[in-house]
């Protein structure tokens, strides 16, 4: 079963594809019940180009396919597919996302 979610954000579409897809701050957004201690969880830029990604888990059976395009007043548009066990965080994720990609452009 797969749980679709979309979430404008006000943010350059890059900078939310960056943030996206860095490991390093995966930390900060994926919920932590898909960080379970023991599972490593992985990032394949599917296309840079039209900015798809897909995270994966192991061992725990759950995938997101991220998809991220220009909105109005450049800002980003954020579909979110998630499949898995805890396949119902879509939203959660898309919000946690939001939060780390705000907080990135008030940091820097």
């Amino acid at each position: 079963m797969a749980t679709h979610a979309e979430r404008g954000m006000s943010a350059p579409p890059e900078v939310v594809f960056n943030t996206a897809t860095d490991p390093d701050r995966a930390a900060a957004w994926l919920p932590e019940s898909l960080r379970r201690e023991g599972t490593q969880q992985r990032v394949e830029v599917v296309d840079a180009d039209d900015m798809r990604a897909r995270w994966t888990s192991d061992g725990d059976g759950w995938a997101a396919d991220i998809d991220v395009e220009p909105a109005d007043a450049g800002g980003a548009r954020v579909t979110l597919d998630l499949s898995g066990p805890d396949h119902g965080l879509a939203d959660e994720i898309l919000a946690n996302l939001a939060r780390e990609v705000a907080d990135n452009l008030t940091a820097g």
